[in-house]
């Protein structure tokens, strides 16, 4: 027929086999689509927790995984164990017990108390007298060089001098640089120094903050937000020394970011470098070293570190908080040091604390960055704000500028000879001390220092059968305010300015009560032989006795015991 076509019959018959395949339910179409799709998750669910094993078993080894998995189970298995209602009570009563005896010590009975705004202002004499009284509370003589840390300088001059600047600026915010731009010129070079300081290559930038804390804060918000953006991790890792400061693990839970510790191990307690690359996988945003660090003044490999870095392209930080105005002065002063700063091409952000050695009010840190665009990612800008256009260079809003003025006045005040001799007096001071640990015939038998602290931090725990902790207490019963450590049980003295001054009577004071213990364990041992006692009992006890008290046992029981401990304190601080 014109304009048709005949159609092969094996052609016909191909198309008419494909026709009855078709399924004729629709449901059976929905069915496949819905298996297909839950395989796919199934198998995505599968890896990624297959990818975490192979993950874990290569950073910890198969014997470190299960002990991780057995830590974990116990303290689960602990926690319910202290919500059965007779340990519950028990437990709570020894807690109540403990907070009670902590009150009576934070809030003396007899105080006239301020609950509620006064009916009509006080005059100005009845303000300083009571301002007087406050002051002179009964307290630890850190003026005397008996506090540990805490106040680091407290010379008259540069005290006078931080108030007449803090005067100066006492209503100045530095979130309006144009309202108070003697503020803005003041930070941006107290910032502009410390890089200085820590041998920053020309591009480097740097924030101000409120203390140590938020300055770690900052660079592992930068960390997280860096990756983010350019490597598109969402579940970000970051592995710090065990021995870092707390605030990397306040980060880590504040950011979401999963946290690995790596041990420290004697004799050294540098961080272990090669457990470090062993964790190392897609996720992870940051690496960290202390120079030095808090529990005892050991400088980490940072070297290691930086090449560590350098190699699998992580950012790294470097916590120079406690080490601040010291750490860039050993070498002027003819100290032993180690590289740690931005000379080592690995080396990302620095936190260091002008609060700290630099002699600045409480207040006053900085973090630091190799560049400026490390800086913006810790930044926060709002673009649609009902209020307008907010940005902020970190968390506060809002920030004192008196605390700058005072901070840039002392800077300029101590000068770089003032710094380097303040280096000489205080890491001399700490090597004094520990060298009469090391030789004094009681001490170098029943103390040993940890590793080898290079700066002014000195950590020591006992050798023989004496409990570390009782010694804390003798040292406080006489007036000093040490640091009590754990993992491994020990004291630790943060060297200052005013305890430079006064470290051969803390030196006298240890070996009095290293003598006190020595006699009280003399009497326990021969009491427990006369009772056909073990001799070790009475230590086991002390020990256990104590470290509940000073919160730093290691047994889960007492780790549960102190969290609760250390929330009662906190709410003790606000209560008038």
């Amino acid at each position: 027929m014109p304009g048709t076509s005949r159609m092969p019959v094996s052609l016909r018959q191909g198309i008419d086999s494909v026709k009855r395949s078709r399924p004729r339910n629709p449901m059976q179409v929905v069915n496949l689509n819905v298996d297909l799709i839950r395989n796919i998750v199934f198998f995505l669910f599968l890896l990624r927790w297959t990818r975490r094993a192979l993950w874990k078993l290569k950073g910890r080894g198969l014997f470190g995984t299960l002990f991780e998995l057995f830590t974990d189970a116990r303290r689960i298995l602990y926690g319910y164990f202290l919500r059965l209602p007779g340990v519950r009570t028990k437990v709570r009563a020894q807690i109540d017990d403990a907070l009670t005896k902590m009150q009576a010590k934070m809030i003396p009975a007899g105080q006239t108390r301020y609950l509620s705004l006064p009916k009509e202002g006080w005059a100005e004499d009845a303000i300083r007298k009571e301002l007087e009284a406050l002051a002179t509370m009964d307290h630890t003589r850190w003026e005397d060089g008996y506090v540990s840390g805490a106040v680091y300088s407290g010379e008259d001059d540069l005290l006078k001098l931080q108030t007449e600047a803090y005067g100066k600026f006492t209503v100045a915010n530095p979130i309006h640089p144009d309202v108070f731009p003697g503020v803005r010129k003041m930070e941006a070079e107290v910032v502009a120094m410390v890089l200085s300081l820590f041998n920053a290559p020309p591009g480097a930038a740097g924030v101000s903050t409120s203390g140590g804390t938020e300055s770690i804060l900052m660079a592992i918000l930068s960390a997280r937000q860096k990756a983010y953006h350019e490597r598109g991790v969402t579940e970000p890792e970051m592995i710090i020394p065990e021995t870092a400061h707390t605030a990397f693990r306040k980060a880590a839970e504040y950011f979401k970011i999963k946290l690995h510790l790596v041990s420290c191990p004697s004799p050294s307690y540098q961080v272990d470098v090669k457990r470090v690359s062993r964790l190392i996988n897609r996720n992870t945003i940051l690496l960290v070293g202390s120079a030095p660090n808090f529990p005892h003044g050991i400088i980490d490999d940072i070297s290691a570190l930086s090449k560590l870095a350098l190699r699998k392209k992580i950012p790294l930080h470097v916590d120079c908080c406690l080490g601040s105005f010291l750490v860039p002065f050993l070498d002027k002063a003819g100290f032993d040091s180690q590289p740690f700063d931005f000379r080592l091409k690995g080396v990302t952000s620095i936190s260091c604390d002008t609060h700290k050695y630099g002699f600045a009010p409480k207040g006053n840190s900085t973090v630091l960055y190799r560049t400026a665009e490390l800086r913006a990612y810790q930044y926060f800008v709002d673009p649609s704000w009902s209020g307008g256009v907010y940005a902020s260079p970190g968390i506060a809003g809002s920030r004192p500028g008196a605390l700058i003025a005072a901070c840039w006045a002392s800077l300029m005040s101590v000068g770089e000879e003032g710094y380097l001799k303040s280096c000489t007096e205080i890491v001399g001071s700490t090597k004094k001390l520990a060298e009469h640990i090391r030789t004094h015939p009681t001490l170098a038998q029943e103390l040993e220092i940890l590793g080898n602290p290079l700066v002014s931090v000195l950590a020591f725990q006992a050798r023989g059968d004496l409990n570390i902790y009782d010694i804390a207490d003798g040292m406080s019963s006489r007036g000093w305010h040490l640091n009590a450590l754990q993992n491994p049980p020990a004291i630790h003295v943060a060297v200052t300015a005013p305890v430079a001054k006064n470290w051969e009577r803390l030196a006298s004071d240890l070996e009095a009560v290293v003598e006190e213990e020595r006699e009280k364990e003399r009497v326990r041992q021969v009491e427990a032989l006369k009772m056909g006692g073990n001799t070790k009992t009475g230590k086991q006890k002390a020990q256990g006795d104590t470290a509940a008290l000073y919160g730093v046992a290691g047994s889960l029981p007492n780790k549960s015991v102190v969290v609760d401990l250390a929330r009662g304190f906190l709410d003790l601080l606000y209560k008038a």
